[in-house]
This record gives C-alpha cells, structure tokens and sequence, in this order.
C-alpha cells in the first residue's frame, strides 16, 4: 500500500500530460511553463538546501572513522578510514563520491537456526553504483541537445556508450543498466521484509519518478520514434529563452518532459539531494585531527571563572575545621598543610 500511492501519482502525472497534449494550449503549457517553472524550483531550491548547509557552524570534528587514527609514527594508520590531514580527508571523499566505499561495506544480518549471523551484501553496493553512474552518463548524454556544436566529450560519451551498436535506433549500455538498477532498487524494497517495513511513499515517489522517466525515454527511442532535429531545435530554444512549438512535441515526448520536470521539481525536497550533501558532510569530510590539534569553539564568549585557590580562600575557615589540607596561605604563597 505504500508504494500503491506512488505508482498512481506517476501514472496520474503521464495521464495528464497525454490529455493536456491534445490542445495547443496545453502543449504551451506543457512544453514552456513546466519545464521553465520546474528549472527554477529545482536550481533555487538546490541553492538554498546548499547554503543552508553550508551555513551551518561545525566548531567540532565530528568524522565518522573506523581505522587506526594517527598518532605514534611507529603505528600504522589508516588515512583513508581515518584521516589526518585535509589531502586524506579528500581521498576519502573521492573514494566515497566515486565507488560508494562506504556502502561497499554493506552487512546482512539475519537469523539462521536461532542464531544471528552477519554477513557480506555486496548486491546493494553494486546496483546503486550501476544506477549512479549510468544516470551521470545519460545526463551528459542529453547535452547534445542543449549545445551546439556538440561538445567532444559528450560525442566520445556517445560513443563508448554505444558500442555494441546492433542497429538504429542504437541501444546505449547506460540505458540497459539503469533500467535493471532501478527495478532491483524497487524490487528490493517489496522483497526485504526489513527494508519494506522501513520504507517510506516518498522512497517510492522517487525510484517511481525516476523509472518512469526512463521508461517514457526508451519508449519514445524505440517504439513511438519521434522527430530528433525537431526536438534539438525545441531543446535549444528552450536553453536561450526562445522556445519553438512544433508538431514534433508529441504527447509521448509530452509525457517524458512532464515526468522530468517533476523529478526535478521534486529533487529539492526529496533524499536526492543527498547529490549535494554527501559533500558538506561533517562526518565525511573533515580530518580527524583532534588529538594533535586544539579545536576552539570560534563562537566561545568569555565566562568568569572560579580558580581553585580563589574558592579555597572562600571557604578557607571551613576547611581549616574539618581539617581538611590547604594548598594556599592567606597571604598567596603556595604550600601544603
């Protein structure tokens, strides 16, 4: 029942944009007003969650470790589970951006014969870099569509992902991953018990969102074809604040942009901006160097203190009655009765 709601909202958003696609007036919409009011929700909403966390004071070290941390020379540590210095810290990162070392480390417990037993689980690991990755990939594919002349890059991309090309329209390797990445992801939720029972409508939304706009592409690519210089040259009008309606904005292609600019609507407020967040984490990104360097809170305002030697004079005649040993004479001088 949770991911009930999801499936019938995404489903709801294609319906929409089939209808709408049937009048000029609701392709306008559809094709200038969306995409345009989607941009502007998703770069300002960005900014802001960016800013917000970037704004947010980490007077501690605060690093999430669990390697040896350094300190004698004659011990080993591990700089990149525990890093000391600044150039270690952006090791782990890139190893944490790059390959999900972090997630690499995935655990499975469960109950065998009454009894608990950990084990690897590397299958979550490696469909969530199969996703990752070839979503980067499809991005940076579809600036093609947005440039002109096409960038080298974006050309040799095009290239290499399409090397086992068997036809036209070719099938991208990018496109074959991420389809079969986000149906385990999905498949995973319904069947971990664990992970279903945790799940939330909104991690649905999102594997749904991100689904359907896959889906929609490669329906567009290969079933119902649509007019690619017609849609390069709506893309590019698009991008310079001029855009063309033509006959080439078919409901279908209607359909993927609608879903598209809802996953980017969507993005600021979802668990995807973790895209953004896994860099200004406290606990990734900063070196664990508290024991060979005084951290100060900046923000520490002066408070009075109460010196030992103070209180002791204070309660001075009190002490002497219990007997108990003095450090201090009246006069200042320091001894021990």
């Amino acid at each position: 029942m949770k991911a009930l709601s999801p499936l019938l909202a995404v489903l709801a958003i294609a319906l929409l944009a089939f209808l709408a696609g049937q009048a000029h007036a609701g392709v306008v919409f559809l094709a200038v007003v969306v995409p345009y009011a989607a941009f502007a929700v998703f770069l300002f909403g960005f900014c802001y969650r960016v800013l917000r966390w970037a704004w947010t004071p980490v007077p501690f070290r605060i690093p999430t470790t669990c390697g040896q941390q350094k300190s004698l020379p004659w011990i080993k540590s591990a700089s990149l589970d525990n890093p000391a210095t600044g150039w270690d810290a952006v090791g782990r990162m890139a190893l944490e951006i790059l390959l999900f070392r972090s997630l690499f480390r995935n655990n499975r417990a469960r109950l065998h014969d009454a009894r608990l037993v950990l084990g690897d689980d590397r299958t979550l690991w490696l469909g969530a870099l199969a996703f990752h990755w070839s979503l980067l990939v499809i991005l940076l594919r579809h600036l093609r569509l947005f440039v002109q002349p096409v960038p080298v890059f974006v050309k040799a991309i095009d290239g290499l992902d399409s090397i086992f090309q068997v036809g036209l329209p070719s099938v991208y390797i990018s496109d074959v991953v991420i389809v079969g990445a986000l149906l385990y992801l999905v498949a995973r939720r319904f069947r971990n018990p664990i992970v279903r029972y945790v799940s939330l409508p909104i991690d649905y939304l999102a594997l749904f969102l991100l689904l359907g706009a896959v889906l929609s592409g490669l329906f567009m690519r290969f079933v119902v074809r649509v007019d690619v210089v017609a849609i390069k040259q709506f893309a590019l009008g698009l991008a310079v604040f001029h855009p063309l309606i033509t006959s080439a904005l078919t409901p279908m292609f209607l359909i993927h942009l609608l879903i598209v600019s809802a996953v980017a609507a969507y993005f600021p407020f979802s668990k995807l901006m973790h895209v953004g967040g896994v860099f200004l984490s406290p606990t990734r990104n900063l070196a664990n160097n508290s024991r060979s360097k005084r951290h100060v809170n900046p923000w520490n305002y002066p408070v009075k203190t109460h010196s030992y030697a103070e209180w002791e004079h204070e309660f001075r005649d009190k002490l002497k009655a219990a007997k108990l040993p003095l450090e201090t004479e009246d006069a200042g001088k320091t001894t021990i009765n």
